[in-house]
């Protein structure tokens, strides 16, 4: 599968992932965002998009395992990607229609956003 993961830079950036090559990527609190981190496998692919000021997808990362112990705050251990050759704005999908139907403009604070494979092509990755 893959997934978009959004976070705010100023708190933890693309950038902070890439220098620290791996984290945990927990205390999600939406219901909805929490049972898409339980659903994640490892291998899975996903995309990390800026909030705030820069609303766009950036880099990529993957699943390297998923600890659902806790079934209120998973914990998904993730390694760093690639950068994005270009960054894809919020407009640009808007624009497209494949995100039409996408949690990612439907439901704008959702975190954690399943994508579909032609979104994922979509975003350049």
């Amino acid at each position: 599968m893959e997934y978009l993961l959004k976070t705010e830079p100023s708190v933890y950036s693309f950038a902070d992932l890439q220098r620290e090559k791996e984290t945990v990527w927990d205390g999600v609190t939406n219901p909805v965002a929490v049972k898409h981190l339980r659903e994640m496998k490892p291998g899975d692919r996903l995309v990390i998009y800026h909030t705030g000021d820069e609303k766009s997808a950036v880099g990529t990362a993957s699943v390297i395992s998923v600890n659902t112990s806790d079934t209120k705050n998973p914990q998904v251990k993730i390694k760093v990607g690639d950068a994005l050759s270009k960054p894809v704005t919020l407009a640009e999908m808007k624009a497209n229609k494949l995100f039409a139907d996408s949690p990612l403009v439907r439901q704008g604070r959702l975190s954690v956003v399943p994508l579909t494979k032609e979104q994922w092509k979509f975003l350049g990755v």
